[in-house]
């Protein structure tokens, strides 16, 4: 059964996924950055730059886990690029270059109709204009029996909280404090939603938190 899930996503210790001051040059906001530093030094993310090596342990267990059983993903428009407004051109391909992580379908969520973008590995970008319901429907059907993920922004994941239609997230806590930002969980009851955590892992770069939707 194909599941909406949210997973290796990084906050800090007072609740924000990006920094304040979002720009190009500053992505996850100022100091945003540092949500990730658990993650880079893992294998996983090694290979996908690329490179060889890299931590293994509780870390790189969680961020492989990230990649398991995904057949589509969701992301924002935010996640996708720094453009907002309409799209001027279709020069724009996402920060990853030519072969994205993702090697699945992608919709992109977005006030502007703009084609699909096929990419290098399997990726294939598509922009849903029409909410994060619509989204949701295209991506299981492109799933194929496999899970759909979302892979940020914040708000999409707020969204999709919001909606409870979110079946599981996995947050790593960074242990930093950013004092603004966008916070993940502000104005969103959680509990009354149905959600528990149901596991709970430390390690010295992150406190691993997996929450569930019970009903």
């Amino acid at each position: 059964m194909t599941k909406l899930r949210v997973r290796n996503f990084s906050i800090s210790l007072d609740g924000y996924g990006a920094g304040p001051n979002q720009d190009l040059a500053n992505p996850l906001g100022v100091e945003g950055r540092s949500l990730h530093q658990w993650f880079v030094p893992t294998q996983t993310f090694q290979r996908l730059i690329g490179n060889d090596g890299g931590a293994t342990g509780v870390d790189d267990d969680f961020a492989a886990n990230g990649f398991a059983n995904v057949g589509a993903w969701i992301l924002g428009r935010n996640m996708f690029g720094p453009i907002r407004g309409p799209w001027p051109d279709d020069a724009w391909k996402g920060w990853w270059g030519d072969n994205p992580p993702y090697h699945a379908p992608v919709f992109v969520l977005t006030h502007f109709a703009r084609p699909s973008i096929p990419m290098d590995g399997g990726t294939v970008f598509h922009f849903v204009t029409d909410g994060i319901q619509a989204a949701l429907q295209r991506a299981s059907e492109a799933a194929q029996g496999h899970d759909v993920q979302i892979g940020g922004g914040i708000e999409t994941i707020r969204e999709y909280l919001r909606a409870a239609l979110i079946d599981e997230l996995h947050l790593a806590i960074a242990p930093v404090l950013l004092g603004s930002g966008e916070h993940l969980f502000a104005g969103i009851d959680a509990p009354k939603l149905g959600y528990r955590c149901t596991k709970h892992v430390a390690t010295v770069n992150a406190t691993h938190v997996v929450l569930t939707r019970l009903g």
